[in-house]
């Protein structure tokens, strides 16, 4: 490599080369020192393990939101199944009920119509072939 700068090359050669050899070769070492205790380093551990924590919270408070609304919605489906079953048996109670209210009123009527017919009678049943017979006579 040759340099000239107005210099004679005689007196500027061997001493420049030399010198620039030396600084480019203290630059080259320093270079490679400076590349190989930079990616030696250790990198900052704590940033990487805070920032995965926070992304495993954020899934886990993801799974936790979901597996509640799932739970929600499971758990209104059953609520609503058994108030239905619950207002079923209640309607089948009271048709129940006004059925036996009404078994109750259709006895009493008959009951009523038997005493009723019975009271309405001229006669008493044991008296009443008599009263055939006299029915019979005045129809004579």
């Amino acid at each position: 490599m040759r340099l000239s700068r107005g210099l004679p090359d005689e007196l500027h050669e061997p001493e420049a080369d030399a010198a620039l050899e030396q600084a480019l070769s203290n630059f080259r070492s320093s270079v490679h020192a400076w590349s190989e205790a930079a990616y030696g380093q250790a990198r900052p551990v704590a940033v990487v393990r805070h920032v995965s924590w926070r992304v495993a919270a954020g899934w886990a408070l993801g799974c936790v939101l979901a597996a509640g609304s799932v739970a929600g919605g499971v758990y209104e489906r059953h609520h609503k199944q058994e108030l239905a079953r619950i207002a079923a048996a209640a309607q089948a109670a009271r048709q129940q009920k006004l059925a036996a209210e009404q078994r109750a009123r259709q006895e009493d009527e008959d009951l009523l119509a038997k005493v009723d017919s019975d009271v309405s009678r001229d006669v008493p049943s044991a008296m009443e072939p008599l009263a055939q017979m006299m029915a019979e006579d005045q129809a004579r």
